[in-house]
């Protein structure tokens, strides 16, 4: 007998419908269980899970010849989110479940020895495949019913076990469908460990309106000084002054976070911006995806909000000049034997190094011991094509004991915040209809000409400045970008020369030689 069930398999973020075909011969001598359809590993042990769940469920698992096939064939398959669907497959080729039971369903969870359902990862894409492939039903593990809940549009089943799924399809004792709550993104951002708010930070006014100015428009940044001027510290308040997320900017970073595994089963989706700081001694596939099994890399964790790289200038060059395609792309692809994959990549580089390799150059309390080609050589390790995607460059000087002292704290986080969600709406409204341009940084070479609307004063300050400094065609966009963010912040709605000289002061300084 032919039962064929519908289970789902991830190729990258996205989700494609596997038909679990399973053909009981009972006429085979010799009892056999084989798995064809590209399976890894994995798939292929679900063999031994499927027959001891079925058997310690108190059903029957007669010992004869299986055969199911994972259709389309010709589909990696990894993993063990086919235990359920076989063994739902196996128990209805052997009528001990109904067919019609299994129209329009889909089936995820991976099978205990003891008939229970485990989670499996990336359940919630794998839910919206269901949905958009038409299905009404899928049936889960109970821990991953939140996460299944959040793509509305179809029903989902939080089952324990698989003899109380059985229960269900025979309409014996049914399982009630998992209530959802509405989806909304917490009105105020979720205080977390680690983030630093702007009052408690001494001095570094200049810092501050650069990192304002990197979350107006989402525009990269790296900041220069002696150990201990509060690189790292600020870098870290940056979460705190970026907008909230938007829901569907939630729900964007929550499918690439449940592919990686990385929600919470009770509160599945993300409420506030990533922030990853990978170590330097990051490796390639650690940074931007990969392995056998491509999966997101910190690159991809940190889409939609910060991506720190802590002492940039220690990282590999071979691994930091990966950047240069998602920085100018907003997305990362991933090519191997089995194919291609693309992983979202937008997000807001904060760079931290030191000057020099003593790190003291240009300190006004401790000398420096590098010559000067030494110190051109660290700062060249960044190298020019890196350095010209990055719209702001800052030198953090050390903090004076006398503003250490102060007792008066500053502007808070929520204050810069205020004014960067305006300047956020702005460009809502700016790019209203536009869905792949969410601030100044994401708009292409058409857009630039289009909205960065100049002063003649202003055209001229530019032009000026694009033949002195000797700007790149990508430095003079990106200028550009920068300064309809600083107009933004100041309410403006065309760009003048104040906003194009503020501009100009963030460009790189010229390394020593």
């Amino acid at each position: 007998m032919l039962a064929t069930v519908n289970a789902c398999a991830l190729i990258g973020l996205d989700g494609h419908i596997i038909n679990v075909e399973v053909d009981f011969n009972p006429r085979v001598g010799i009892p056999s269980f084989t798995i064809v359809g590209l399976p890894d590993t994995a798939v292929k042990e679900s063999r031994e899970r499927v027959r001891a769940s079925i058997k310690n469920s108190g059903l029957t698992f007669p010992n004869k010849g299986y055969t199911v096939n994972l259709s389309p064939a010709d589909l990696p398959k990894h993993g063990p989110a086919y235990d359920l669907a076989v063994a739902i497959g196996v128990l209805a080729a052997t009528d001990q479940v109904p067919l019609d039971a299994l129209d329009g369903t889909l089936f995820i969870g991976e099978l205990s020895l003891d008939g229970s359902i485990r989670h499996v990862k990336g359940v919630m894409p794998m839910t919206y495949t269901a949905y958009q492939a038409g299905l009404h039903t899928v049936f889960v593990a109970v821990e991953d019913a939140p996460q299944a809940a959040l793509v509305e549009g179809i029903q989902v089943i939080p089952v324990e076990s698989l003899g109380q799924l059985v229960e269900h399809l025979y309409h014996l004792n049914p399982i009630p469908a998992y209530v959802r709550e509405p989806l909304q993104v917490a009105a105020s951002t979720p205080s977390r460990d680690g983030l630093v708010d702007f009052a408690d930070i001494k001095g570094q006014e200049s810092i501050k309106r650069a990192l304002e100015l990197a979350a107006g428009g989402n525009h990269n940044i790296l900041l220069s000084g002696p150990p201990g001027a509060g690189k790292t510290l600020m870098a870290r308040a940056m979460p705190g002054i970026l907008p909230r997320l938007t829901l569907e900017e939630a729900l964007e970073v929550t499918r690439i976070y449940s592919v990686a595994d990385m929600l919470q089963s009770d509160h599945p989706l993300i409420q506030s911006r990533p922030f990853r700081a990978p170590h330097h001694t990051i490796s390639q596939a650690g940074l931007v995806g990969g392995g056998s099994i491509p999966k997101p890399g910190e690159i991809s964790l940190a889409h939609r909000g910060v991506l720190f790289i802590d002492e940039i200038t220690e990282m590999s060059q071979r691994v930091l000049e990966v950047l240069r395609q998602p920085i100018e792309d907003k997305i990362v692809t991933i090519s191997r034997a089995q194919g291609t994959m693309t992983f979202p990549a937008n997000f807001l580089l904060v760079g931290a190094m030191n000057p020099c390799a003593c790190g003291y150059y240009g300190d006004s309390s401790r000398p420096c011991t590098c010559t000067p080609s030494m110190i051109a050589r660290y700062q060249s390790r960044l190298s020019g094509p890196l350095l010209d995607r990055i719209d702001i460059h800052m030198t953090v000087p050390r903090v004076d004991y006398d503003k250490l002292m102060q007792d008066g704290r500053a502007e808070t986080s929520a204050q810069v915040r205020a004014r960067v969600e305006a300047a956020r709406e702005r460009q809502r409204q700016r790019f209203a209809g536009r869905t792949d341009i969410h601030a100044n940084a994401d708009m292409g070479v058409s857009e630039i000409q289009a909205l960065c609307i100049l002063t003649s004063e202003a055209r001229q300050l530019l032009d000026v400045s694009v033949r002195r400094l000797q700007l790149s065609a990508r430095a003079y966009h990106r200028l550009l970008k920068l300064s309809r963010t600083i107009a933004d912040l100041s309410d403006s709605d065309r760009i003048e020369v104040p906003h194009v000289a503020e501009a100009i002061q963030y460009r790189p300084r010229h390394v020593v030689g």
